[in-house]
C-alpha cells in the first residue's frame, strides 16, 4: 500500500496538507479574490469602470482558482487538476467559502490521483471520481470545517473587541509568526473571517515581521533584501531562524509593542483579505485604506504602525543584540539569486 501511494504521489504528512497545500491555496486566493478586490478598489477610486468589472469577475471565481492552485501544489496529473477547478468552485457554493473550496480541492485531488491512469477509460473515470469526491467533501467535510473556522474567527473578533489590549497583542503575535513561518497567514485570516479590530491587529503583526526583518538585516542583504522581505515575504528568513531563533525576537517584539496602539489608540481596522498579508505588495495597506477610508490620517496611521514603527523598534532591538554579540553579522544573510 505504501509503495502504491508513493507511486500515485500521495504523501500523508502534515507538511503536505498543512503547509504545501495551504500555501498554494494562498496563491489561488491572491490570483483571484485578493487581486480582484484590489482591481475593484483601484477602479472605484480612479473611476475606471472596466477595472471594477474585471476585479469583480476575478473575485467571483476564487473557488476555481483555489481548486487549481491546491491541485497543482499536490502535483496532480492533468485530468485531476482540471477537475479540481470544478471541485474548488463547488466547494465555495456548497461548502461555505474558502475552507470548503480547500477541502473539496484537497480531497478530490488525492482521491482522483488514486484512480488516475488505472483504467483504459481514464479520460472518463478520473474526472468523474475527482469531481464526485470533491463535491461530497464540500457537502459534508468542507461545510463542517468552514463552520468551525467561522465560529473560531467570530470568537477571535469578539475577544479583541472585548479585550483589545491583551487579545490585540495575541492576534498580532500569532498572525505575524504565521506569516514568517512556512504556512499561509493570508489563507488563515480569510478562512477565519478576521475583520475589524482583530484584522487591524493582525495586519500590524504581519507588517512588523516583514518590515522588521527587512530593516534589521539590511547590512547583510542590502536593497535587494530590503525589498524582497519588506514587500515580498519574511518567510525568506526561515532557514536563518532555524539556525538562530534569536533573530525572530526584534520583529516579534515590534508587533507586540505596536498592537495596543492599533487597537486602543488609532483603532485600526481591516478585512479578512488584507489581515494576513502584512506589507506584501502593500495589500494589507490597500485594504486598510479601503476599510477605514482614503483619508490623510489613515495614511499617517499606516505609516506609523505598519512601516516606521516596526522599522525603528526592530532596528533598535537588533542593534542592541548585535552589540551584545547575541546576533552576529551573517545571521540574517539571505541567499538571494540575482
Amino acid at each position: 500500500m505504501r509503495a502504491y501511494l508513493k507511486k500515485k504521489g500521495i504523501d500523508f504528512r502534515l507538511h503536505t496538507y498543512g503547509i504545501t497545500a495551504l500555501t498554494y491555496m494562498a496563491y489561488g486566493l491572491f490570483s483571484s479574490l485578493i487581486i480582484g478586490l484590489i482591481m475593484k478598489t483601484l477602479g472605484e477610486q480612479l473611476h475606471i469602470d472596466f477595472l471594477v468589472s474585471a476585479g469583480q469577475a476575478a473575485s467571483s471565481y476564487y473557488g476555481a482558482a483555489i481548486g487549481a492552485a491546491v491541485s497543482y501544489g499536490l502535483k496532480a496529473p492533468p485530468l485531476v487538476l482540471f477537475s479540481a477547478v470544478i471541485s474548488g468552485a463547488v466547494g465555495v457554493e456548497v461548502g461555505g467559502g474558502p475552507a470548503g473550496a480547500f477541502a473539496a480541492a484537497l480531497i478530490g485531488t488525492e482521491i482522483g490521483k488514486l484512480v488516475s491512469g488505472s483504467t483504459k477509460l481514464d479520460i472518463l473515470v478520473t474526472p468523474f471520481v475527482s469531481i464526485l469526491a470533491g463535491w461530497t467533501s464540500a457537502q459534508f467535510i468542507g461545510k463542517l470545517i468552514a463552520d468551525g473556522m467561522l465560529l473560531l474567527g467570530d470568537a477571535v473578533n469578539w475577544s479583541v473587541d472585548q479585550q483589545p489590549f491583551i487579545m490585540g497583542i495575541l492576534v498580532a503575535t500569532i498572525m505575524g509568526l504565521a506569516l514568517t513561518a512556512p504556512i499561509s497567514s493570508a489563507a488563515i485570516a480569510i478562512m477565519l473571517g478576521l475583520d475589524g479590530a482583530a484584522a487591524g491587529a493582525a495586519t500590524v503583526g504581519c507588517s512588523a515581521q516583514m518590515i522588521g526583518f527587512a530593516v534589521s538585516s539590511y547590512r547583510e542583504n542590502g536593497i535587494s533584501g530590503l525589498l524582497s522581505q519588506g514587500i515580498g515575504t519574511s518567510m525568506l528568513q526561515v532557514p536563518n531562524i532555524i539556525k538562530k531563533p534569536l533573530i525572530l525576537i526584534p520583529p516579534t517584539a515590534a508587533g507586540i509593542l505596536l498592537a495596543p496602539f492599533a487597537t486602543l489608540v488609532f483603532h485600526m481596522e481591516n478585512v479578512k483579505e488584507g489581515a494576513g498579508m502584512g506589507t506584501s505588495g502593500f495589500v494589507g495597506q490597500i485594504f486598510t485604506l479601503t476599510t477605514m477610508g482614503f483619508r490623510l490620517e489613515v495614511w499617517m496611521y499606516i505609516a506609523i504602525l505598519h512601516i516606521i514603527g516596526p522599522a525603528m523598534i526592530s532596528l533598535a532591538i537588533s542593534e542592541y543584540f548585535r552589540r551584545k554579540q547575541w546576533i552576529k553579522y551573517g545571521d540574517m544573510k539571505l541567499e538571494l539569486k540575482a
